[in-house]
């Protein structure tokens, strides 16, 4: 049996991270000529193409695309093996590549992350903050975070706690339109509904007697980021259905109130999510240790 070319395994992954055979070389302290002889040697091995090379542009092929995630994970695991051995003696150290939603990261992980950095100064981290759907192998984020039901997939995915979401209008929206009492009542308004959702003007609620109620609403505004509904929100344009660290200091300072108290929509579930593997660098278990015990939700 022959064995598998690792080394060559982990140098094609650090080309497709860094986008270029140079900037590869430098971040695995090797030249450059080493790094390409490994992936040529992988190429002749395959017999396939991983890149289509040109004087300007380094692209990965369709092969190259398909064997990208599973380099990147033999990379991952050899430097989680080898940080396994040493994290008893050595202080964490390397890059920490992180994927959270938009305005929860801003409110609840980027202080998280200033804290760990003061904690660990050799470790470094690559936060991406994000609404959109990512492909988090694609990208090669260590872990993210994520406000969502989770379909079943490959990924590992560890529910932290419930984010609860409020239908919420202006006091100047209720007093011109009225305050509905019932989800029903929805009909007849205006609502600002959010894109990312897999049915954005389908709206959902528990109410007395356990009762379930869904809604089709009429989306006057929809937008991929819930901060950006405040605006219109504390104009009057109509009612939205946000998480609470959205909303919260409106609520607070009476710019926004409540509507449909007794009926409350399902909490949204915040999850880590990571890549299949169960091992991981001792310095990505630590962060997420960290986000675990103190994220606040």
């Amino acid at each position: 049996m022959r064995l598998p070319d690792l080394e060559a395994w982990a140098m094609f992954a650090a080309v497709v991270e860094h986008r270029s055979f140079t900037d590869a070389a430098k971040a695995l302290s090797v030249s450059k000529a080493t790094v390409s002889k490994a992936v040529t040697r992988l190429e002749q091995h395959l017999e396939t193409s991983l890149f289509n090379r040109t004087s300007r542009r380094l692209a990965l092929t369709e092969s190259g695309k398909r064997l990208a995630a599973h380099a990147a994970r033999i990379l991952e695991e050899g430097q989680a093996a080898e940080e396994a051995a040493r994290q008893d003696t050595a202080e964490l150290s390397g890059t920490i590549r992180l994927g959270a939603p938009m305005t929860f990261g801003l409110l609840r992980i980027a202080p998280l992350i200033a804290e760990f950095a003061k904690l660990h100064p050799a470790v470094d981290v690559d936060l991406h903050l994000s609404d959109a759907r990512i492909d988090m192998v694609e990208m090669g984020l260590d872990a993210t975070l994520r406000i969502a039901d989770m379909p079943d997939s490959s990924l590992r995915a560890r529910r932290l706690g419930d984010v609860k979401l409020h239908v919420i209008a202006s006091p100047s929206y209720l007093a011109e339109r009225g305050r509905p009492t019932h989800p029903s009542d929805l009909g007849a308004h205006d609502c600002l509904c959010y894109s990312n959702a897999p049915t954005p003007d389908v709206w959902r609620f528990s109410g007395p007697g356990q009762q379930n109620v869904v809604i089709q609403v009429r989306a006057r505004i929809t937008v991929n980021s819930g901060d950006a509904m405040l605006p219109a929100l504390k104009a009057g344009i109509g009612i939205a259905r946000l998480p609470d660290f959205i909303v919260s200091d409106g609520l607070a300072s009476g710019e926004l109130q409540e509507v449909l108290v007794d009926w409350r929509p399902p909490p949204l579930g915040l999850h880590l999510v990571t890549p299949p593997s169960r091992l991981r660098p001792a310095r990505v278990e630590a962060l997420l240790d960290y986000i675990t015990r103190h994220h606040g939700c």
